[in-house]
């Protein structure tokens, strides 16, 4: 399968509406195309094929799609909802998550110059009018700042960087954590059960990359309310 169609089946497995994904994949594959230009100047992500770039890294940031639509709607009736990228990087999963839910805005957190020129260079090239990039570290995002945050698992979850997330995390909220074996996750969060008692993992089916063979990826959400 070439790597256009590995995109278009993947977007049509996370069961993406027919008219969304011509919008979707237009937009997907030109951010491949920077993420390959810029990779290796900039150390955005730790592979430079492309269709590792659509497993590991796109379709992988839109499987939560689905689990993220639920937590909008439990959200939804009480505040505009806003999502925080933290550790945004090379803007995932921000920019796949932000092209997907267009009506929503989007912060990309990243402390890196050069990340942020380049994540302001996709913002614009994408047309994610949705979109803006906050150059700096999570410690320093007002509290409340987001409805819905999300990262892609840069850190562990320890008993520093826990309630930094918590905190910046509107009350009513979530965060979404982006991780991969079941029992290493169990594993870190008991390690802080006195700072975040109560978890939720949803596990992510992602299109060629999780199954149930032994060489499938293992892949989860960690779900936490704030």
């Amino acid at each position: 399968m070439d790597d256009k169609n590995l995109l278009t089946t993947g977007l049509t497995a996370l069961s993406f509406p027919a008219g969304q994904i011509p919008v979707l994949l237009q937009k997907m594959e030109q951010y491949i195309t920077e993420l390959q230009l810029f990779n290796t100047a900039y150390n955005l992500v730790n592979t430079d094929s492309r269709s590792e770039l659509i497993t590991a890294h796109i379709l992988d940031s839109l499987a939560a799609v689905p689990t993220l639509r639920l937590l909008v709607q439990e959200v939804a009736q009480n505040t505009p909802v806003t999502f925080g990228d933290i550790g945004s990087g090379g803007g995932l999963p921000g920019i796949p998550l932000a092209a997907a839910f267009p009506e929503y805005q989007f912060s990309l957190v990243e402390r890196m110059d050069k990340r942020c020129a380049f994540l302001e260079n996709c913002v614009a090239m994408l047309r994610l009018a949705n979109v803006r990039i906050i150059k700096t570290e999570a410690e320093q995002i007002p509290s409340e700042s987001f409805t819905i945050t999300v990262f892609r698992a840069f850190r562990p979850l320890d008993s520093h960087f826990a309630p930094v997330l918590l905190d910046i995390t509107k009350k009513g909220g979530f965060l979404a954590a982006y991780k991969a074996k079941k029992d290493v996750i169990e594993k870190e969060m008991n390690s802080i059960r006195n700072v975040i008692p109560e978890y939720k993992i949803v596990p992510l089916t992602v299109p060629f990359l999780t199954s149930c063979t032994n060489d499938g990826r293992e892949r989860n959400l960690v779900i936490i309310r704030r």
